[in-house]
């Protein structure tokens, strides 16, 4: 039987008539058939399919062990047209606590909104926190499945997050997802499986990569947790691979990003711009130091990490390892930053490895994010991203490595701040996200690796998009692939916003070029954006595609 829907004013403006149409908008019927059998899966422990050869990768490549500086910075080119395919970040509670479907007949609304404006798809976060909570090897993936098949009805695509970190405590996170019970109940009797800073204190955001192949998760390593978790994900999802959906984003830290837990906001521990903590003080990570050191014959370097590093919140200068002439540029200081590094890089090349065996074969792209971490940029020592694990200094070219690792599995590397220009942010904070996304953008290219992007805050000016656009655009370094927006709520359908978006999403589709709908819709898009005549009236339905 057919449903007239009516949206939920969770994402909607009901008042707002003068904008381009919102999910309230919507007069369409929809039918509803039935859902495939709920899915509750119990699982059996293995271990990896296949087993990758990991070649170490240095973040010194391409050095000659020669110390110079580094100008990152772009050429000017030619630009070639390259339809960008926009996806939109869904609601970081789209899948409530006991794993149902949030608000189904309001996102139905939205996602058809969506469509009507063109939309590619959208993004899920795929919470470990939510589909294992139950017990080990036990998952239910009842609300995802829903999801999947809600958005295939209405014919856009889906990008799934291997989101195996909690929600909380970072910049946007709405609501509170924690890790797995039975994980905490590990954390609780080994403190030392979460990342921990100079002074003790322990972030339960992420598992210690120092752990990676130790079975501390009740007999399982983490690295075969997440691969379990992966391949039931794809058992589950077969039918819906390569088609609804497309990309699988594996995550691997914080955020979901490829990097150490570095600058926490929770309970106030960091605020922007601060340099962070390197964390790197729980005991597998120290007793990885510590062999590190002796086996170059510097005992004493493997006791601790950097003594005078500062804290969270202070500024290179304050500091004595980041300072313009500091210990991060001694022969210490470079031992210390590859070592924490490489970690990183091995790391993620694991993670990798596991979701390139796992999902080999199913016409889907795999994606790792990179943090774009822009605040003191301009700096010698760029101790931000050193904290963060991102070995990129004045002198060293700290995404080459990263590119490489990910191209070599064929993994799109997913990039932050494409929003940002340098003049909107805060003179002392030294910040270039310009810079910065420039220099990834030629470090992807001379790996050959392929590059996607989304903005690091939530933005819905002409401004943004405008600056997004640019990023976009093939030029003599890489282009985006894909672009995923951050994020859709009720604002994002609030009538200037949304022309907005569309207008966006239009420009992209014609390879970053700046293409505004007019008033009248004369190009017969799929969206009406002008102001209603009465005796148009009738076009105030959007028609779904």
């Amino acid at each position: 039987m057919a449903l007239t829907l009516r949206s939920s004013p969770t994402f909607i403006n009901p008042k707002d008539t003068k904008g381009p149409k919102t999910p309230e908008e919507f007069h369409s019927s929809a039918s509803y058939p039935h859902f495939k059998p709920l899915c509750l899966v119990r699982a059996k422990s293995s271990s990896l399919e296949a087993t990758f050869p990991r070649k170490k990768t240095s973040f010194s490549e391409g050095m000659n062990g020669e110390k110079r500086e580094m100008l990152h910075g772009l050429s000017g080119g030619h630009m070639t047209s390259r339809r960008v395919p926009v996806f939109v970040m869904l609601p970081l509670d789209t899948v409530s606590i006991n794993g149902n479907l949030n608000r189904p007949r309001a996102l139905n609304a939205s996602l058809m909104a969506l469509k009507s404006a063109g939309m590619e798809g959208v993004m899920v976060d795929v919470w470990w926190g939510l589909v294992e909570k139950d017990g080990p090897l036990n998952y239910n993936w009842n609300g995802y499945l829903e999801l999947v098949q809600m958005v295939q009805r209405i014919g856009l695509k889906v990008q799934a997050v291997m989101s195996f970190h909690q929600c909380g405590g970072n910049v946007g996170d709405s609501c509170s997802i924690p890790l797995p019970p039975w994980v905490h109940e590990e954390i609780s009797k080994n403190p030392d499986l979460v990342y921990t800073d100079r002074s003790g204190r322990r972030n339960p955001e992420y598992i210690s990569l120092g752990c990676d192949s130790l079975p501390v998760l009740k007999g399982r390593t983490p690295i075969q947790a997440y691969s379990d978790y992966m391949r039931s994900f794809r058992d589950v999802f077969n039918d819906y691979l390569g088609g609804v959906i497309v990309e699988i984003q594996v995550g691997m830290g914080p955020c979901g990003e490829l990097r150490y837990p570095s600058y926490p906001e929770s309970n106030g521990t960091w605020r922007f711009p601060g340099i962070g903590e390197f964390q790197c003080y729980d005991k597998y990570m120290r007793a990885s130091l510590e062999a590190s050191a002796e086996a170059i014959g510097k005992k004493d370097w493997g006791k601790s990490g950097p003594h005078d590093a500062g804290h969270y919140n202070q500024f290179p200068e304050d500091t004595g390892f980041f300072r313009r002439e500091g210990t991060w540029n001694t022969e210490y200081g470079q031992f210390f930053l590859e070592w924490y590094s490489e970690k990183l890089l091995e790391h993620g090349d694991q993670v990798l490895g596991a979701a390139e065996g796992i999902f080999q074969g199913t016409r889907t792209k795999l994606s790792g994010k990179v943090a774009g971490i822009h605040w003191h940029y301009r700096t010698r020592s760029h101790a931000p991203e050193l904290t963060a694990g991102y070995y990129n200094t004045r002198y060293r070219d700290g995404y080459i490595p990263i590119a490489r690792a990910m191209g070599k599995r064929g993994v799109v590397l997913n990039f932050t701040c494409m929003e940002m220009r340098d003049g909107e942010q805060p003179g002392e904070a030294n910040c270039s996200p310009e810079g910065l996304v420039k220099q990834v953008k030629m470090a992807t290219r001379a790996a050959g690796t392929e590059l996607a992007g989304e903005n690091a805050l939530p933005r819905y000016d002409e401004r943004a998009f405008g600056q997004i656009l640019a990023t976009s655009r093939s030029d003599s370094s890489n282009g985006l692939s894909a672009f995923t927006y951050l994020r859709m709520d009720k604002r994002l359908f609030e009538g200037e916003n949304f022309r907005n978006l569309v207008n966006f999403v239009k420009s992209m589709s014609e390879g970053g070029r700046d293409i505004r709908l007019s008033e009248q819709d004369t190009g017969h898009t799929k969206l009406y954006v002008g102001f209603l005549n009465k005796q148009d009236v009738k076009t105030k339905e959007a028609v779904p595609a």
